[in-house]
């Protein structure tokens, strides 16, 4: 039998600490200041105590911490001096069966990471699942944290050892994320569909109605059947509706989902989370042989990336009643319209079919999405969970500065008319100002020179600009301050510019209700509440505009990288947003 709160709740300040020896590597230090957090409400809460401890700690602390951790494959695995708990860690990765090819590469890994952070390389190799990361894997996460900026790389160390605590106390409790692992175990299983010219250098990308999209839709679909949903299918988008029925059939349904295609080259969490995690409380619910009060409706949503066609949110745009008809004649980059793709996915490919998925938003109590935050927030603060306050409106453009090309070495300085130096002083101008705003971003993505030469004074730069805010007042802020500040360098320097608006999304804040039970639920599992707003663009924007939604934010790893194939979550944080998803259901009996 494995510990128990009530034990370690109970114990003395010296019983505490020994109770806990050897989660975080000879360093008990931490278990002591963490004692005097009790009572701990949860194993969540105990771990979220600890983390705690450590990022209050000093730096020299921090430091201590980390050095008090052996190498990978290192000195003390040959000599057989690793405590108890890193000899099982490496052996699970393999790590005592290293090639002599693999052994040599580790060693020179092991000596160049010291020589450039002056400590040792700090990796949970037990992995996201717990299973044990391949040596493969090892190497290659050595190589590339390489490369890091060492305060960023202190912090990836702490964030691991985190992890390696974390899997720790699960063996210490007798604690398996069951549920968590059926979130991870779905969502690698579905990226094996992936399209062609990708699939085969092992990437992801998954877009609208590909064979691999609709195969991802196909397992959806059986999924759903599995678990108990009492009514499955797939619409004439390609959107996968389930419905699990509830014992009152005249009550408001709850709606949730997400999408479940991917951007180019893109992570298996993205989205997919948010299906894959209701999915799994209706199997649970289905196993009880439980019925909800109200009708739970979960989609997949088939399109949110606007990859393929330029039709971003078109999954959901089906149900808001906002399916634009102009999308049916795009074209995609091999010249297929969006209607031939449907007909020959199956699908009508015309408007009746697709206006009869329009919900009508009295007959729902409201949307809500799960998601992985995609930004470094929750893994800074070291959170599995957080409650999203606002999805951020924004406005983009594409620009233009035009000036004069002329010849670099016989221009004189204050002759120039330089467009690219006027968009760099934009570039400034747009970093400075959104600094200076709260919750406020703005980035230009697109800089160029067309035709430039190194030895020309670049005569045209385009530019893009990308403007969110939590308000719409705040975009509109922003937006106004970074036009009249283009105008003024322009005007200063003697130049000309166009700009064209390519996109404007209204800011959509969380319904104060729905926001409130997110909340309770994080809070039910003894965990402090973090709420924050979406930099990003979610299916629940587009529900917005017709019922109240409200969001879940789960912590990525690799710093909350996202779009990109280090995206990554845990089991246990993944267990985590179930517990939260199932409270939040039960909440509203």
């Amino acid at each position: 039998m494995g510990m128990t709160l009530e034990q370690l709740n109970a114990a003395s300040a010296d019983e505490f600490v020994a109770l806990l020896a050897g989660t975080y590597e000879h360093s008990p230090w931490i278990a002591k200041r963490a004692a005097g957090a009790r009572p701990l409400l949860s194993l969540a809460h105990l771990k979220a105590v600890m983390a705690d401890v450590v990022r209050s700690a000093s730096l020299d602390e921090q430091l201590g911490l980390i050095r008090a951790h052996p190498e990978l494959a290192g000195k003390a695995m040959v000599s057989k001096t690793l405590t108890a708990e890193s000899t099982n860690e490496q052996s699970k990765a393999g790590l005592t069966d290293c090639t002599p090819e693999e052994f040599a590469r580790l060693q020179q890994l092991n000596a160049d990471y010291n020589a450039r952070f002056g400590w040792p390389f700090i990796l949970a190799v037990r992995g996201p699942r717990g299973l044990g990361l391949s040596r493969a894997q090892i190497i290659e996460t050595f190589a590339r944290r390489l490369e890091n900026h060492p305060d960023f790389e202190r912090a990836e160390c702490l964030r691991n050892i985190h992890r390696i605590a974390e899997i720790r106390l699960n063996d210490k409790f007798g604690v398996t994320p069951t549920l968590g692992q059926q979130v991870w175990d779905w969502a690698e299983t579905l990226a094996v569909h992936s399209d062609p010219g990708f699939k085969e250098q092992g990437q992801l990308t998954v877009t609208y109605l590909t064979e691999a999209h609709q195969a991802c839709a196909g397992q959806l679909r059986q999924w759903m059947l599995d678990c108990g949903f009492d009514e499955v299918s797939i619409d004439a988008v390609g959107n996968v509706v389930g419905v699990y029925r509830g014992s009152d059939p005249g009550a408001r349904r709850l709606l949730t989902g997400s999408h479940y295609d991917t951007v180019r080259n893109g992570g298996k969490y993205d989205g997919r989370l948010g299906i894959l995690v209701p999915c799994v409380c209706v199997r649970e619910l289905k196993r009880q042989g439980r019925r909800l009060p109200f009708d739970l409706e979960v989609i997949a949503f088939a399109e949110e990336e606007g990859q393929r066609y330029k039709a971003t949110f078109l999954g959901s745009s089906g149900l808001t009643g906002h399916f634009d008809p102009a999308w049916l004649a795009q074209r995609d980059a091999d010249g297929i319209t969006m209607a031939e793709a449907m007909r020959a996915a199956g699908h009508a490919g015309t408007m009746p079919p697709i206006q009869e998925l329009r919900r009508d938003p009295q007959h729902y109590r409201g949307f809500v999405e799960v998601h992985i935050e995609q930004g470094p927030v929750l893994d800074e603060r070291d959170l599995p969970l957080g409650v999203v306050t606002s999805i951020n409106g924004s406005v983009r453009y594409l620009g233009e500065i035009v000036g004069q090309a002329s010849h670099a070495g016989t221009t004189p300085m204050g002759s120039r008319r330089d467009a690219a130096a006027a968009v760099a002083e934009l570039v400034l101008f747009v970093e400075a100002q959104a600094a200076s705003m709260p919750e406020v971003v703005g980035t230009v993505g697109i800089l160029s020179v067309p035709a430039g030469s190194i030895n020309v004074i670049p005569g045209r730069c385009l530019f893009s600009l990308d403007l969110r805010a939590t308000t719409n007042a705040a975009r509109d802020a922003l937006d106004l301050a970074v036009r009249e500040e283009l105008q003024a360098i322009c005007q200063r320097r003697g130049l000309h510019y166009k700009l064209d608006q390519t996109m404007v999304a209204a800011a959509a804040p969380s319904d104060a209700a729905l926001q409130a039970r997110w909340e309770a639920a994080v809070r039910s599992l003894g965990l402090p509440v973090l709420r924050l707003p979406s930099g990003a663009g979610h299916d629940a924007m587009k529900l917005h505009e017709v019922m109240p939604q409200a969001m879940l934010f789960l912590r990525g790893g690799n710093a909350g990288i996202s779009h990109n194939p280090l995206e990554t979550i845990t089991a246990d944080d993944a267990q985590l947003c179930v517990e939260a998803f199932q409270h939040l259901l039960d909440s509203f009996r």
